[in-house]
């Protein structure tokens, strides 16, 4: 790296500490702090909602993966979250909206004590901050390693750097920092992917290598599904993906529960929809013509192949917002994961270990959700800090994330709607327990190289017995019908003038 890219990526780190600051004002208590008081703009939540949904990971183990296998990483990763987001604008964005407006809800578990009770609503708390904790870990290991192959920074120096930043700029301020980051990181991630498109097709002689590459890979590469990416893998990741980007990520809940109203809030699912399908390919192109361009990585090399193109190919200063497009990558997501599991911890889990909680002062609560952000981004640091980086990042997102994700979302995520209205706690809690208990077993099977447990097998089988679970104990075996929960999932499903339900303390 040159003087002029450290001073692109010193600029971008000023920046996002000064919108952190910025954004300070704009927190008044918890509301603010959470949810933005329902007062964000559809348009900078849907971007927001976006941007989320990315990080490092990206640019190292996807981007692996396309160089490697080729079409299949957009085929299972940005069309299943496409097409999940466009069909959850209209069965989840909304409800997850009227929740926070109907109901006073500020965190996305906070609905689960009377949904279903409190025992169920603290398994699936205490599960998702703990694969949150090693989720966020993965991505500061991709963002280290990232900054190690430009500038050869040391990892652990590259984690600790982006890690501090990102923390002054979430507990400064809350969910108005992490959009209005979202959105200044939305810009840089379009200067730097299209500079790189625009630098291969140079390379290339002009716009039509995006179909002239394919002739010139290996015929694998242009298969949708490729690799150890089967039929099964695609159809379990579709379901996780929905699942996962319409709330089962408990930040993203947050981006529609911010909207003005549950309309406002769909607008913002339809507009994260059609970036899902499109930006990525903008994205992607690059890492499925590297091996044209830098040929002979195998195996973890292959890791660095974004690393190498933007080496070989960009000039001074715009490797520089390249960098700085893999933090921002990372730090939208981390910050907006750092305010939701405080958000968690503050109004789901610590009030049902310490009573004082919920009769502390609205400055005091407001204190309390900074620490709590303070400390789970601190922690996760700390796991990656001391985490063997090689295969670190893959394995986590897809044997760990991908496949635990689905067991702890389906509670959260089918009792938002109409349809399961009978499904009471029995159902909610065997079936989070069956599908990580699931992915235990299986996982335990996969260390003893047992050889039916592949990547297909280790992400779906968790959850199909979560969703098994949930179905037939709920529906068919006891199903636990309640007029209050009953009464809860229908004031979701419209915006109208209900009398609301007081907000919690």
């Amino acid at each position: 790296m040159d003087t002029l890219d450290w001073v692109v990526v010193g600029g971008y780190f000023f920046v996002m500490v000064a919108i952190g600051y910025w954004s300070r004002g704009r927190i008044k208590n918890i509301a603010d702090f959470f949810t933005a008081g329902g007062k964000m703009p559809w348009w900078l939540s849907g971007i927001s909602h976006h941007m989320s949904g990315y990080s490092a990971v990206m640019f190292v183990a996807f981007a692996s993966q396309a160089y490697l296998l080729g079409l299949t990483v957009y085929i299972w990763w940005a069309l299943t979250i496409g097409i999940g987001v466009g069909i959850g604008a209209f069965l989840w964005a909304g409800a997850w909206n009227r929740l926070r407006s109907k109901h006073g809800v500020k965190s996305p578990l906070e609905y689960l004590a009377r949904r279903y009770n409190v025992p169920t609503q603290q398994i699936m708390a205490w599960a998702g901050a703990t694969l949150k904790v090693v989720d966020i870990s993965a991505k500061w290991v991709a963002v280290a390693l990232l900054l190690q192959g430009f500038a050869g920074v040391p990892v652990w120096l590259g984690i600790t750097l982006v890690g501090v930043v990102t923390m002054v700029y979430s507990v400064l301020g809350g969910l108005w920092a992490d959009a209005l980051t979202d959105f200044g990181q939305f810009i840089i991630q379009g200067a730097a992917g299209i500079a790189m498109f625009v630098a291969v097709a140079a390379h290339f002689g002009g716009i039509s290598f995006m179909w002239e590459i394919w002739d010139q890979l290996p015929e694998a590469h242009s298969q949708p599904l490729n690799g150890q990416y089967t039929l099964l893998f695609f159809m379990a990741l579709f379901l996780i993906k929905t699942l996962e980007y319409n709330g089962g990520m408990w930040n993203l809940a947050q981006r529609y529960m911010a909207a003005p109203s549950g309309a406002a809030a769909k607008r913002s699912a339809l507009l994260s929809s059609a970036l899902w399908l499109i930006w990525p390919l903008i994205l992607f192109f690059p890492m499925w013509a590297a091996p044209l361009i830098v040929p002979g990585l195998e195996g973890p090399a292959a890791e660095q192949a974004y690393v190498e193109m933007g080496k070989l190919m960009l000039p001074a200063g715009m490797v520089g917002l390249i960098l700085a497009g893999f933090f921002s990558h990372t730090m939208a997501m981390v910050s907006s994961d750092a305010n939701v599991i405080s958000a968690v911890i503050t109004r789901d889990m610590l009030p049902k270990l310490w009573k004082g909680v919920t009769r502390l002062s609205e400055s005091a609560q407001l204190q309390l959700a900074r620490i709590t952000t303070f400390a789970f981004i601190g922690l996760s640091m700390t796991v990656a800090l001391t985490a063997d980086t090689k295969g670190f990042v893959l394995k986590i997102v897809l044997d760990l994330v991908a496949a635990t994700m689905g067991p702890i979302a389906i509670p959260l995520m089918l009792g938002l709607l109409p349809w399961f209205k009978k499904v009471g706690p029995t159902a909610a809690t065997t079936s989070v327990i069956g599908g990580l208990g699931t992915w235990v077993v299986l996982y335990v099977m996969q260390q003893s190289k047992v050889e039916f447990v592949t990547s297909a097998v280790i992400v779906s089988w968790p959850l199909l017995v979560s969703l098994v679970l949930y179905l037939v104990i709920g529906l068919l075996i006891k199903p636990e019908p309640s007029a209050d929960r009953a009464a809860l999932v229908d004031s979701l499903q419209s915006d109208d003038d209900e009398e609301k339900v007081p907000a919690r303390a």
